[in-house]
């Protein structure tokens, strides 16, 4: 089974090169066990949540069904690594240890395996149990619990064994060629020092969260007048819409965007968008994954959301890549940061979303309320992954979206976006 388009590349199209990670990470647990290895050496995070598991009867049931009600008939009794299918939660716990306490994504034949986790979870993800499960509260304190010990594994030295120049390392050619440069041209886009050990990164997740060199990605001196709205990260679109609802049926397949959930149902500021233009677009897994403002003003609200980890939208069956095909749900469900701006006019109030993804679910906000920015001020960032964005507009004004050429590197066509480019021109709506 082969998927075309990955959205962003968090894992690679080619389920082979999957197979042959997951693999991997097989005979480490295995040789573990031979070593005399026992569930007495998990982790404290992966023994709470197996406690949660077999103490709760609905929760026991649930993560018994999830793996029951993926259909053992082919491709589903193989997981989306082509191995055959994890049935057992047993199994998921030891696979989630040996992830939290010794793996950096690196490249597996030419490609990243930045969602781990996922190509555990995928299928249960997609059964009406594994939704049930993973829309829980008490698991998903669990399952941060889990990825909290993960980033103390990515933060630290120890994960600077992915930064070297093999063809599994990020300083390697297929790494290079992935992220769009090469060993001579990453350090005049991206901050570093080659002549020390790592290139300078202390971390992963340092080299992860990596900056641009000044004047890379400057905001155009035609672009900085208030009128022009510029991309607040490097990214690819997904959807643009006008008329937002207040509530709508963000479950079902067309997946609609809801602005009472997104917005937290704050009720100071979601009345001011109903009516209102969304504009989304994801962040690719080899690129910048920091976000900068994308107009001049003042910010006035900062709201941290804590959400979901793994659910993804029912209706979307078992999605390869999950959760890919639910991008514009899981901006209701997933952990968010919000930031509010008031922007010079005619922009006025807009809102700034940043959105987590599977264990990519660390948002750090940079700003504080009541500070002055300009476009391409930084905003905050994403930890140890990526994943989408949106920015909301009111009803009050027009938003006119300027041309981007189409890359066709998968179909269909995207557009990608250039961290500071010119994405839109405002006007103020005329009024009835």
């Amino acid at each position: 089974m082969i998927v075309k388009h990955r959205v962003g590349g968090w894992l690679p199209q080619d389920h082979r090169v999957l197979q042959k990670w997951l693999a991997k990470r097989v005979a480490r647990v295995d040789q573990r066990r031979e070593q005399g290895s026992t569930e007495d050496d998990w982790d404290d995070s992966i023994k709470a949540l197996k406690a949660l598991i077999e103490g709760d009867p609905v929760i026991y049931m649930g993560f018994h069904q999830m793996f029951e009600q993926v259909p053992t008939k082919p491709p589903y009794d193989k997981d989306p690594t082509g191995k055959p299918q994890v049935r057992d939660y047993l199994v998921m716990l030891d696979m989630l240890n040996d992830i939290i306490t010794s793996y950096a994504p690196d490249f597996e034949q030419n490609d990243l395996v930045g969602f781990p986790i996922n190509a555990i979870l995928d299928w249960p993800m997609g059964t009406p149990a594994g939704y049930q499960m993973f829309t829980t509260k008490a698991v998903n304190d669990r399952f941060k619990a889990i990825l909290d010990v993960w980033v103390k594994y990515l933060i630290s030295e120890k994960s600077c064994s992915v930064l070297n120049n093999e063809d599994n390392g990020w300083f390697g050619a297929p790494a290079m060629t992935a992220m769009g440069t090469t060993a001579n041209t990453f350090e005049k886009l991206y901050v570093c020092d080659k002549k020390k050990p790592h290139w300078g990164f202390n971390s992963w997740d340092d080299f992860f969260t990596r900056q641009f060199v000044p004047g890379v990605r400057d905001v155009k001196d035609e672009d900085k007048v208030d009128d022009v709205v510029t991309s607040a990260c490097e990214s690819t679109v997904v959807a643009r819409v006008s008329g937002a609802k207040e509530r709508d049926t963000f479950w079902i397949k067309e997946q609609p965007y809801s602005l009472a959930d997104i917005l937290n149902h704050n009720q100071k500021y979601i009345p001011q968008f109903v009516g209102g233009t969304i504009h989304q677009a994801f962040l690719s897994a080899t690129k910048y994954h920091r976000w900068h403002s994308p107009v001049n003003g003042t910010i006035v609200h900062v709201e941290n959301v804590p959400g979901t980890y793994y659910a993804e939208s029912p209706v979307m069956g078992f999605d390869p890549a999950a959760p890919n095909d639910s991008q514009a749900f899981i901006c209701t469900m997933a952990a968010r940061a919000i930031i509010y701006i008031q922007a010079h006019e005619p922009v006025g109030l807009m809102c700034f979303m940043a959105v987590g993804m599977a264990e990519v679910s660390s948002c750090e906000v940079t700003v504080q309320e009541g500070k002055k920015v300009k476009k391409g001020d930084e905003l905050g960032m994403f930890h140890f992954g990526g994943s989408t964005h949106c920015l909301i507009f009111r009803p009050d004004v027009n938003v006119s979206w300027v041309p981007h050429k189409m890359v066709d590197i998968y179909p269909p066509p995207e557009i990608q976006l250039l961290l500071n480019t010119a994405v839109a021109h405002v006007t103020a709506a005329r009024s009835a």
